[in-house]
């Protein structure tokens, strides 16, 4: 975990996201108090649980964003879940539990992929072996056969009928292998083909089981017959450079101690893991429900204890939820956050309230993020060798459109500006391999020719902007 003060938190967050200070400051706090808990003697520590965060604004404004970029900024397992996808248990659907589930996947991921990358160059070594064992064959050795495999291959003394394989001089071996491994490390086999045998991937599906939970009963077949059933294995063609890849991946798969990674996973998530309750607006409502719908507030109840700290058992083992940090978004347009179950309300108590995107907001979305809009239609277009450029009062012209079409229609933040700068740029982009013109200026008369008529109609606007 980087130790970053709130304030270059926030000059990160600054790289990616405009506006909403306030709610960068309150994420910033909640993961600085993080590091500071962890300076604490054992027994203060564990009383001091993270302190969650409600974000109230509408669709577009950067809730998501934040809470996305703030676990990428200091490499924490994110899960971004929508409560309005939750049953209450005892009905069909997915349950509550699930997202710490999610949770634990994620961070088994981001452990493994560390791990291996820890082991990366010792697996390449053993890799580039493999390879050259295809061109050069070591000198075969009588192996044990499993049980399982002379039963499937047909009657246990099918060893016994094969001929004496000869084998080849060490010192020939040897002189040759040396040959083709210069061969390989000066590149000259790169795309040489190879036939190599892989393990088969492909598990069967469990359709009938989907989205039950069945996953929490921790059985897997696979895992428990694994050892004992010989492992399906399918023969692919692949050139030599595809073949450093599949080898270098099964042997960094054999060199980590999955024990250990489940293990340094688990304790991430707990510690260090983000989970986001996007549509928590949706939920609210203490109204009496009537017809078939299931309870909102049942929903409530099922995720109150998760948030507020429990154990949660999983195939890899029980998850403490206690030092989880949970973000909860929602619009709130038609509810309010008092509409949430009281105890629900008491697990949030920081509050935020993201504010509607401004035309100036909109001018620096579109040019001041690391990832700006403009950038990247610019980069895209760079590959047909159409060089665009954007002049100043284009930018204005596109930020007011936004603004104005956002108060007409429906308010969906930043994301109005893909809609609009797709209808822009439509003709461009499918133009672009044919056009003689390789150098595009686009100015405020080029945007208003593009899209005035359909601004101005709102009828137009509502379908397609």
């Amino acid at each position: 975990m980087l130790e970053l003060t709130p304030k270059e938190i926030v000059k990160e967050l600054n790289k990616y996201i405009i506006g909403q200070q306030q709610a960068k400051k309150s994420v910033a706090v909640a993961l600085r108090n993080r590091w500071r808990s962890k300076k604490l003697p054992a027994e203060l520590k564990e009383e001091i649980i993270p302190k969650n965060i409600l974000m109230i604004g509408p669709t577009g404004v950067g809730k998501t964003e934040i809470a996305r970029r703030l676990a990428k900024l200091v490499n924490a397992p994110f899960v971004k879940v929508e409560a309005t996808k939750f049953t209450e248990i005892g009905y069909v659907g997915r349950d509550v539990e699930s997202m710490v589930r999610d949770l634990v996947e994620t961070s088994i991921r981001m452990v493994k992929h560390q791990k291996m990358l820890e082991v990366n160059d010792k697996a390449k070594e053993l890799a580039e072996e493999r390879i050259l064992d295809q061109f050069v064959p070591p000198a075969k050795k009588e192996s044990s056969r499993n049980p399982f495999e002379m039963l499937f291959s047909g009657g246990i003394g099918t060893s016994q009928d094969k001929p004496p394989e000869v084998e080849a001089e060490p010192q020939v071996v040897n002189t040759g292998r040396e040959w083709w491994r210069k061969r390989l490390l000066n590149g000259e086999l790169e795309e040489e083909l190879l036939e190599i045998t892989v393990e088969d991937g492909a598990q069967p599906v469990m359709g009938m089981f989907a989205g039950t939970g069945i996953e929490e009963m921790g059985m897997n077949i696979q895992d428990m017959l694994g050892n004992l059933l010989p492992k399906k294995q399918k023969k692919r063609k692949v050139t030599v450079a595809n073949a450093r890849k599949i080898f270098t991946q099964e042997e960094a798969q054999k060199l980590i101690d999955m024990d250990e990674v489940i293990t340094c996973a688990i304790d991430v998530a707990e510690n260090y893991g983000i989970i986001f309750l996007d549509e928590i607006d949706k939920i609210s409502g203490r109204g009496q429900s009537s017809g078939p719908d299931v309870s909102r507030e049942g929903v409530q109840r099922d995720i109150l204890p998760i948030v507020e700290g429990s154990t949660i058992v999983t195939k890899y083992g029980p998850v403490k939820t206690d030092h989880v940090l949970f973000i909860a978004a929602g619009a709130f347009h038609v509810s309010k956050p008092s509409d949430l179950i009281p105890e629900l309300q008491g697990r949030f108590p920081i509050r935020v309230e993201l504010t509607n995107l401004s035309k100036e907001d909109f001018r620096q979305i579109l040019t001041e993020p690391a990832n700006a809009l403009i950038k990247q239609y610019i980069s895209l277009l760079e590959t047909e060798e159409v060089k665009v450029e954007f002049t100043e009062d284009a930018i204005d012209e596109l930020a007011d459109i936004a603004c104005r079409v956002n108060s007409q229609t429906e308010n969906i933040g930043a994301r109005r500006l893909h809609t609009i700068l797709e209808k822009l740029l439509e003709d461009l982009a499918f133009d672009a391999p044919d056009v003689a013109e390789k150098q595009v200026i686009i100015n405020r008369e080029y945007v208003k020719s593009k899209l005035d008529h359909i601004v101005i109609n709102q009828d137009l606007s509502h379908y397609i902007l």
